[in-house]
């Protein structure tokens, strides 16, 4: 159809359908003039709001807290046992004095393999391990909502482009109109022009559509009801950086939460293992008793002191595989660590190139597609 037209003509219209056609695709940060509203949506405050209310965090943080709460239980002794036994009768006739008819018993197991010192340097790790899940859920949750926030500001933006070419294309229908019936274009030129100017209203339906679940997305992390109402983002401005591959692997090596937490779960084990390794050593148990006997004027009669020990050799098997099961899980905890840490480095290259090119495709945007 565009053959008949003239070459001015021409250029106009496809210039209106190249910018009607790139601005249906998500341009995440397209800036539009008229995006600021009376109740602006701020994104510190937005933030603010999703580390403060959401549930996830929150249910992260009471892990953190237990993690914490059990060092003190893994360095603490056992209990300290007590007991008392009497003889309440007798079925023989025997002296008064040949049975013991009180028994008051203390019994405490003394550490001295240093398990609980195993246990109580396994607990920090695992805490330390609790606190980058807590790190990870919050980071996530400021990613989500950043994202989700740019979306959204992209969809005002995107209507606000949508509502200038529907104007646009409204104004080529009449002009197409006028033409054809001054006899210089064809019927199909309006049409053509009407059908575009459709098809800016079910891209429209589909812009509201997306503001909507960028909307609800943000509520959700707000731990607020789907429907609320929120305000119109603020416009969004791009500030190019350099970026280096290199210094951002090493940040990314140093401080992410994944990687941080596969060492933390590489010393626990590592205790653990030293905890496997003194179960071959036992634990004395010291034991008091003091008895009486029923016809006895004084109160204690006896006081017995003895120890006891449990034989974890005779029980070989069982031991040996504990041994080779902590073993088998630091190792399985060390390749974890380095397949963690191979993924970091190719996820932030991933996500360089990602930048740059979002970066020239805003660019491109801002220097030639907004002008047109």
């Amino acid at each position: 159809f565009m053959s008949e037209l003239t070459n001015t003509d021409s250029v106009k219209w496809h210039c209106t359908r190249i910018a009607a056609a790139v601005f249906m695709l998500s341009a995440l940060f397209a800036v539009s003039a008229n995006a600021q509203g009376t109740n602006t949506l701020r994104e510190r405050e937005l933030l603010r709001a999703v580390l403060r209310d959401n549930q996830m965090l929150k249910a992260a943080l009471a892990k953190w807290e237990m993690m914490k709460a059990r060092v003190p239980q893994a360095r603490a002794w056992e209990d300290l046992r007590a007991g008392v036994d009497w003889r309440a009768e007798r079925s023989v006739n025997v002296p008064p004095n040949s049975f013991m008819d009180q028994t008051a018993m203390l019994e405490q197991e003394v550490p001295i393999s240093g398990k609980n010192r195993s246990r109580s340097r396994a607990a920090p790790a695992e805490a330390r391990a609790a606190f980058e899940d807590l790190r990870r859920m919050e980071l996530d949750l400021i990613m989500r909502a950043r994202s989700a926030y740019a979306r959204l500001a992209n969809g005002y933006a995107q209507l606000e482009v949508n509502r200038r070419n529907t104007e646009l294309l409204n104004q080529f229908v009449q002009i197409s109109r006028s033409r054809y019936e001054a006899g210089v274009a064809t019927q199909a030129d309006v049409l053509l022009a009407q059908t575009d100017a459709a098809k800016l209203l079910e891209a429209q339906a589909d812009i509201e559509r997306q503001i909507s679940q960028e909307q609800s997305a943000l509520n959700v992390l707000m731990n607020r009801p789907a429907q609320e109402r929120l305000g119109q983002p603020s416009a969004l401005v791009f500030t190019a950086q350099m970026l280096s591959l290199e210094s951002l692997q090493t940040s990314a090596i140093a401080l992410r939460p994944e990687l941080r937490r596969a060492q933390s779960r590489i010393d626990a084990e590592r205790f653990r293992l030293e905890l496997a390794n003194r179960q071959w050593f036992p634990d004395p148990a010291l034991n008091v008793k003091a008895q009486r006997y029923n016809s006895a004027a004084q109160a204690v009669s006896e006081v017995d002191v003895g120890v006891s020990i449990p034989i974890p050799w005779l029980n070989w098997k069982k031991y040996s595989a504990g041994v080779l099961e902590a073993r088998r899980t630091v190792e399985e905890a060390e390749r974890q660590f380095d397949a963690t840490r191979v993924e970091t480095l190719g996820l932030v290259r991933d996500q360089l190139k990602k930048i740059q090119t979002s970066a020239n495709q805003y660019e491109l945007y801002r220097d030639n597609i907004l002008p047109l």
